[in-house]
């Protein structure tokens, strides 16, 4: 276990140095926003409806205001819009009321908030407050299954405890969004890159339709 980890952290900085969120946001509350929005969808589409909600709604006390029907009206490209259409009006109604507009540094807090779960919460800690965390979406979780470091029926929470153990802390947030793009353009849910991977030969996932 320890040969394929040591060879995924040495691939995934070679394909992804750098690794960064691919939300677009400018401040605190746009990125917890655009995380919340992210459910269910590509980042691509989010950064379209976001850049559209900022520019009509420009702070976040604007956006507390706004008549909930418009909101839902922007971001139906999204799905679900009538749930998330309600959790930008209240996320942005919490902020302001309890927060002063900020986004607080405190897990209990935003998990607190509606439509915010672990996942949203370990995104918004790592990257706004640089709180080592790894944060499962599906891209991770896929990859970590594939790749045997999880099993298929791990939940969410079960993924990252396992991968936390074996990344070492100081790294966390960077192989979280490392994972995220190597599931998102390499070991993709169709259609993966498996042929050229430099990491098939350990790879559960290729052994078993090379079978």
């Amino acid at each position: 276990m320890k040969m394929i980890v040591d060879d995924l952290e040495e691939y995934l900085t070679e394909l992804y140095p750098d690794a960064r969120c691919e939300l677009n946001y400018n401040c605190d509350y746009e990125l917890l926003i655009a995380v919340v929005l992210s459910a269910q969808t590509t980042d691509k589409r989010v950064n379209l409806v976001t850049a559209k909600l900022f520019a009509k709604y420009p702070t976040i006390y604007d956006i507390s205001k706004a008549p909930v029907d418009d909101l839902i009206n922007i971001v139906k490209p999204l799905g679900t819009a009538s749930r998330k259409g309600v959790f930008v009006k209240e996320i942005a109604t919490i902020l302001v009321n309890d927060f002063a507009g900020r986004v607080p540094n405190d897990r209990q807090a935003l998990e607190a908030m509606p439509g915010v779960g672990r996942k949203t919460a370990n995104v918004v800690l790592s990257n706004l407050f640089d709180v080592p965390a790894i944060a499962v979406d599906t891209h991770v979780s896929r990859v970590s299954k594939r790749l045997g470091l999880a099993k298929e029926d791990d939940l969410v929470e079960d993924v990252e405890k396992k991968l936390m153990r074996k990344f070492a802390r100081k790294n966390w947030s960077l192989r979280h969004h490392q994972l995220v793009l190597f599931g998102r353009y390499h070991c993709k849910a169709k259609g993966p890159l498996c042929d050229n991977c430099k990491l098939k030969d350990e790879c559960k996932y290729y052994k078993s339709i090379k079978r």
